[in-house]
């Protein structure tokens, strides 16, 4: 499968990209007279790209918002990527569209896992357009080197899921248990916007997209023929 990697020189013009892109597939989506699904990641990199999304002519209404992935807190929570998308994507005409959840009150995480599969999987059988970042340790959703569902999140024939996903032992991340989509829900999406910044990260994600896709997120990827639309600038 060949990656079509852009690089682009200025930050501005590298959040616009990427924000053309998904508007672009979720723009189809809805064309096509049905609602559109888009999944977000969480973390500093991406507000810029919701800030520009959040302004486009799109029928929000239509669309449903989620996440690939989740700390297991509420809203309330600093660490909430729920509280961060509402802030930065849900604003103006964006505010019109739906949130689903990744984060439910459930006694575990598991609990909580299933029933945001299960909401998402009511949805519809694909996601039309996912952003998603990268950790510079090759990490994406909250698919972590040496978590114990690592194998399980990047298993492709198993069936499209959310899963828990314990914190780390011995300074391991994640910090925090958390919530992720799983591959299989990635191979069902029409546009992958993977946003890096950074020559760390550039360099990570050549090692990874070499690498096992058993245990490296990337890799995986590749090997699923994920749409995989590789977005990098220096700096954001």
């Amino acid at each position: 499968m060949t990656i079509e990697f852009q690089t682009i020189t200025d930050g501005a013009a590298w959040a616009e990209a990427c924000s053309e892109r998904l508007i672009a597939s979720l723009s189809a989506a809805i064309s096509g007279s049905r609602k559109a699904i888009f999944a977000g990641s969480g973390g500093s990199t991406p507000s810029p790209i919701y800030r520009r999304m959040a302004g486009s002519d799109l029928d929000w209404s239509k669309v449903v918002v989620t996440l690939i992935d989740e700390r297991y807190v509420p809203e309330s929570s600093p660490d909430s990527n729920a509280a961060l998308i509402k802030q930065t994507l849900m604003t103006g005409p964006a505010a019109a569209a739906r949130f689903l959840p990744l984060y439910h009150a459930e006694v575990t995480v598991d609990r909580a896992a299933a029933i945001a599969g299960k909401a998402l999987a009511a949805e519809g059988e694909r996601l039309d357009a996912v952003l998603l970042g990268m950790g510079e340790d090759g990490h994406i959703c909250s698919m972590f080197p040496e978590s114990p569902t690592l194998k399980t999140l990047l298993t492709p024939d198993l069936k499209p899921a959310v899963l828990g996903v314990p914190h780390g032992r011995d300074g391991m991340a994640p910090s925090l248990e958390r919530l992720s989509i799983n591959l299989p829900w990635l191979m069902t999406a029409h546009t992958v916007v993977l946003a890096l910044t950074g020559a760390r990260k550039r360099e990570v994600f050549e090692r990874e997209a070499a690498g096992d896709p058993k245990t490296q997120p990337i890799a995986a990827l590749i090997a699923a023929n994920v749409p995989l639309q590789v977005v990098w600038t220096e700096k954001a």
